[in-house]
């Protein structure tokens, strides 16, 4: 007892501590405070799992433990198996039947921290946390602050701008700590690039190449592993992640134990604003990846990550070609897979009819099929046509009603018609075929003198843009 007693003294004093020197919000002191409860139960029942709970808090965190490490080449690391983990970071004993929606709806009100605490305690060394190289660099800083062990592995999926893999360096010196890096099968590669280039998912969608490059390496990566944390938030992609728990079963992946079910799935930011995660970043004046002061906000592989524009959504940087509905690479599928269950015509190919319909104004005409059919076969039109290929469910499309309306207005009465077309559910395969429909929102013009539409190549959608690619063709 009085081991147990030293021990959340000793844990009180770093938090105290922590306070003082970073000035930390309010919300860590409560969080602080939970945390400081939690513990006093666990360690007050004098049985055999709150000894092995004890012993594992004095043992010295794996990151201090670890050897430096040599620079390995692109074409070695390709091989590269990964390093056997540590056995300093102790294994948790988990409770043979845990009710993780109950813990979910427990946790829904936490703090980041205290979720991050309740996940390092429960699993100890058979749990990770999923590093991108982006803002979750957050979660390496909550998992420092609870003063226990804990793992951090990352995707290398050998496309990766240079500035990330300097991060990756600088997190590794600031942590003293060593990412488990996990590499896609070079045989895979090999035969994809081989067989079909460099940059075929610009062609035929980046699913592909996903499977190969993060999707397999993850799936050995959590099968060595009981549970992993990510970083995922529900304001991150519009209809994929705005559900998300905080804890949930992996609805997608295996774990160490195989079948469905074994491996827990831990969100602990889920329920935080970006904003307030960059707030907390400066806070604790934690390192972040040069790339985020060049316009990146969502960061991936270089090839299907760019830089997102003022008003876009973050997840518009990626994959920015295809359907701004399914903004995944496969990590998180069960998202969609869940969302496609949940709301079957929200996903493109269904009708949508639940959904309410946008671009109401008087100065927007709605075509149907037939009313978009007639112009596309009209060679020689009265007057030139703009219209918006849209489905309401998509929040781009949803961004850009109000400076789309507006524009509608301007141009009443100056012989450019606006107008709208549902290219969602039945409509979309049409659409696809016939008027250039690669995402949501697409812009076309038909002139009055040319046949074919002429798509608005651009991602600005304010008025002015709009406009301005008008009058340049009218």
């Amino acid at each position: 007892m009085a081991s147990a007693t030293a021990s959340i003294s000793s844990h009180s004093a770093v938090l105290r501590d922590v306070k003082g020197r970073t000035g930390l919000p309010v919300l860590f002191v409560r969080a602080a405070a939970r945390i400081g409860i939690v513990r006093q139960q666990v360690t007050a029942a004098p049985s055999a799992a709150a000894a092995r709970s004890q012993r594992a808090r004095a043992v010295r965190p794996l990151r201090a433990a670890e050897p430096g490490r040599q620079p390995v080449s692109a074409s070695a690391a390709a091989a590269a198996p990964v390093a056997p983990v540590a056995e300093e970071v102790p294994a948790a004993a988990v409770p043979a039947a845990v009710d993780y929606e109950a813990l979910a709806h427990e946790l829904e009100g936490a703090s980041p921290l205290e979720i991050m605490d309740r996940a390092l305690a429960m699993f100890g060394s058979e749990i990770a946390i999923a590093f991108s190289g982006a803002e979750d660099v957050a979660l390496i800083e909550y998992a420092k602050l609870t003063g226990r062990p804990f793992r951090v592995f990352s995707l290398d999926t050998g496309r990766l701008n240079s500035e990330t893999y300097q991060f990756f360096d600088k997190v590794e010196k600031h942590y003293g700590i060593r990412i488990e890096y996990m590499f896609p099968d070079s045989g895979e590669v090999q035969t994809l690039v081989r067989t079909k280039g460099l940059f075929s998912f610009y062609e035929d969608g980046h699913q592909e190449c996903c499977r190969v490059r993060k999707v397999r390496p993850l799936r050995r990566a959590l099968k060595g592993l009981k549970a992993w944390i990510t970083g995922q938030r529900k304001d991150q992609s519009p209809g994929t992640r705005a559900s998300i728990p905080v804890v949930q079963v992996d609805p997608s992946f295996e774990g160490l134990d195989g079948g469905a079910g074994s491996l827990i799935k831990w969100n602990p930011v889920a329920n935080v604003d970006g904003k307030d995660i960059w707030t907390f970043l400066r806070t604790m004046d934690v390192p972040v990846n040069p790339l985020h002061a060049q316009g990146y906000v969502s960061i991936g592989c270089e090839p299907c990550t760019r830089p997102v524009l003022p008003g876009q959504h973050e997840r518009e940087g990626r994959w920015w070609w295809e359907d701004a509905k399914a903004k995944e690479c496969g990590l998180h599928k069960g998202n969609i897979e869940k969302e496609n269950q949940a709301a079957p015509t929200a996903n493109g190919n269904g009708n949508g009819a639940g959904a309410a319909d946008i671009f109401q104004s008087q100065a927007v005409f709605s075509l149907t099929r037939t009313g978009i059919e007639n112009l596309l076969r009209l060679e020689s039109r009265s007057e030139p046509w703009l219209v918006v290929l849209y489905a309401p469910w998509c929040s781009f499309c949803q961004a850009m009603e109000a400076s789309y309306v507006e524009l509608a207005e301007k141009l009443a009465g100056s012989g450019v018609k606006v107008a709208k077309f549902r290219a969602d559910g039945e409509q979309k395969p049409f659409a696809q075929a016939e008027l250039q429909l690669q995402s949501f929102p697409t812009v076309l013009l038909f002139p009055s003198r040319t046949a074919r539409p002429i798509k608005y190549p651009s991602e600005k959608r304010d008025v002015d843009s709009l406009l301005a690619f008008v009058n340049s063709l009218r």
